[in-house]
């Protein structure tokens, strides 16, 4: 979709020779539409598991997404290519790495697809299902990533107009809870600080592995996507940690709601917060479901990904990375629910996501140190301090988010199943490797330093 979807100075979708384009509202709102989803409105919940001192690890998680911001910023300047952040790696380190950084950053998209499905769910489930009856969840997850799908493949058209109105509803539910909700913070919701039984550092390592969902997709909006989430993530959520106590929070399906209503007492206030996030929510899926076919697209377009993922549907969308991405997806929800429930399913599909987006960023992050220290051995040296600062620190925090994100507080398999999904999804990924060899082209070389 990346020849199909372009900013234009139009106010509406506007349409030429080759199809449906974005006008820049339509734009505009797919960017910001997949990076605010229902991350932000289900996180208080799996972070309540360490408690308030989570704050810390969100203050952190913000430093590290800046880097990561200001990395992409600089390596699309120097070498701007389609799909992410896996091209850097390929370009830097050969087809075999690129193609291991492409297959984790696409599982990075349909398993993000599957969480955000799953935190959507905990909100419709405010209105029906509130017994949660398991199979009735997981069928309600499957309408929740198969619609999208749909909108998705019924054109380019269509994502930008249900995008454009699930952003404005989204943009209205956060900026309420983030100033009205100020007012409503006690001191004393804030302790106990940490409630994991863990040391300080392990909770607030933790804390960051699950904070990070908040910041995927920062590669593709580099720079612009920081100032975004800024204001529109940590705020609201340090204004519901101040007004639910955390002993609530860790058992909260909907904690936004229980925010709300904990605000103005009753249900209406939390009932129509329900609904907005289940509105953002789709507008999110649309979002992504759209980045899950956009990723394997540009790699196939360089061999690495199987040729079905470049074909083009009459409705011009890549329709097979489309549906091969929702399918993975309900496969992924699936699983977990086979053995978790809820909150829990949504926390170790959010650390699975993490595992497997921070190894393109460190990846990305070696890249740029490869290619900055070959540009100052030949005296390519403008801000060689800043981009090396930046990359190391951007290379530090993907370890560190590798390193905790496991499921505090659960039995061993729990403990470790974000990284048990995230392997066995890379292990998949070996026979297509395998296949796809001697169809790969070779990569270019970078560019020089400008």
């Amino acid at each position: 979709m990346s020849d199909k979807v372009e900013v234009t100075g139009s106010e509406q979708t506007t349409t030429d020779a080759e199809g449906p384009k974005f006008g820049l509202p339509q734009a505009m709102a797919l960017i910001i539409g997949s990076i605010i989803g229902v991350g932000i409105f289900n996180l208080p919940t799996s972070l309540a598991s360490y408690g308030p001192i989570t704050l810390i690890s969100m203050a952190l998680t913000t430093v590290g997404a800046l880097a990561l911001a200001l990395l992409f910023a600089a390596l699309s300047r120097r070498l701007p290519a389609d799909g992410g952040p896996y091209a850097y790696a390929r370009v830097a380190f050969g087809n075999g790495l690129g193609f291991a950084n492409a297959w984790s950053y696409w599982i990075t998209a349909w398993a993000g697809n599957a969480a955000i499905a799953v935190g959507w769910v905990l909100y419709v489930e405010h209105f029906i299902n509130k017994g949660q009856n398991k199979l009735i969840t997981v069928i309600l997850v499957l309408v929740g990533l198969w619609l999208p799908a749909a909108v998705n493949l019924s054109g380019v058209k269509n994502i930008g107009s249900v995008q454009v109105i699930t952003t404005i509803i989204k943009f209205v539910a956060v900026a309420f809870v983030a100033i009205v909700g100020l007012f409503y913070i006690s001191s004393a919701n804030f302790t106990p600080w940490n409630v994991s039984g863990e040391s300080a550092i392990n909770a607030i390592g933790g804390g960051m592995a699950i904070a990070l969902f908040s910041y995927l997709g920062v590669e593709t909006a580099a720079v612009a996507a920081a100032k975004v989430r800024n204001p529109d993530r940590n705020i609201p959520r340090t204004a519901v940690f101040g007004i639910v106590p955390t002993s609530k929070l860790a058992n909260a399906t909907a904690p936004f709601s229980d925010a709300v209503n904990a605000m103005f007492g009753g249900t209406w206030a939390g009932n129509l917060m329900a609904i907005a996030v289940i509105i953002s929510g789709l507008g999110a899926l649309n979002g992504w479901t759209m980045i899950c076919a956009e990723m394997p697209l540009a790699a196939a377009e360089d061999g690495l990904f199987p040729e079905r993922f470049k074909h083009i549907s009459k409705n011009g969308v890549p329709a097979f990375g489309i549906v091969a991405s929702t399918v993975l997806a309900s496969i992924a929800m699936a699983i977990n629910y086979l053995g978790s429930g809820g909150a829990t399913v949504f926390t170790t599909l959010v650390l699975m996501t993490g595992i497997t987006a921070a190894i393109p960023y460190g990846f990305s992050a070696l890249a740029q140190l490869k290619w900055r220290w070959i540009d100052q051995k030949t005296m390519h040296t403008p801000r060689f301090a800043r981009d090396m600062i930046v990359a190391a620190l951007s290379l530090v925090f993907s370890i560190l988010f590798i390193w905790y994100s496991r499921n505090t507080g659960h039995s061993f398999w729990v403990y470790w199943a974000p990284f048990f999904l995230a392997a066995g999804a890379m292990l998949l990924g070996i026979p297509v490797y395998r296949a796809q060899r001697r169809h790969m082209t070779q990569p270019g070389r970078v560019p020089p330093y400008r």
